[in-house]
């Protein structure tokens, strides 16, 4: 079981946390809310992490934050054992799947979802999420106000249609241009339009 080979459950779930989510920072009560695991374990795999150096913090709005340090050593070898979602399948440990995208894909087709903004600490989009594709407007409208309760702050989002999406990044837009050269995780991409760092 992977959670032998890495110590924890709690650090595993940890590791599958972030390394799915590699321009996404979290604060201590945010993670044990995604991971439902308790604070002490979580702060003490917290510090482990940290004093390794596979995450990094930084504080904020009085709030200290954890995000993956991707200048880490073994960072791009940790990021396909936690995200090679075959290989965690034999896993017993029931893993987080980012939660956004899974919600995101019951909305509709949903051919690219960008988060940007205060998902990533990055306000240079001037927008949190980006949809394309055809999805269910009073559904998306619901899911955002869960999401502005989760996260405790507004969040700006776009719905743009597949066509308008691609012509606007032929042009060279600079909404898109914007969004695209911000920090940002892509949750979900079906027609790998966008290349991630």
């Amino acid at each position: 079981m992977i959670e032998q080979l890495f110590g924890s459950k709690t650090r595993v779930k940890l590791l599958q946390l972030f390394m799915s989510n590699p321009n996404r920072a979290f604060y201590v009560r945010e993670i044990t809310r995604k991971i439902d695991e308790q604070i002490n374990s979580v702060r003490r795999e917290l510090a482990n992490l940290l004093s390794i150096g596979i995450i990094s913090s930084q504080e904020s709005d009085n709030k200290l934050y954890y995000e993956v340090n991707q200048k880490y050593p073994h960072y791009q070898s940790l990021r396909s054992i936690f995200t090679n979602k075959k290989a965690m399948a034999r896993s017993e440990v029931k893993l987080p799947e980012g939660g956004v995208a899974n919600k995101l894909t019951e909305l509709g087709a949903v051919e690219l979802a960008i988060m940007t903004g205060t998902f990533t600490r990055d306000t240079s989009p001037g927008v949190d999420l980006l949809i394309v594709g055809d999805v269910n407007r009073t559904k998306l409208a619901k899911l955002v106000e869960e999401l502005q309760q989760e996260e405790g702050h507004e969040i700006d989002y776009a719905l743009l249609d597949p066509d308008e999406f691609d012509y606007r990044l032929s042009v060279k837009d600079r909404f898109i241009s914007n969004v695209l050269g911000a920090k940002k995780t892509v949750a979900i991409d079906t027609k790998d339009r966008v290349k991630q760092e």
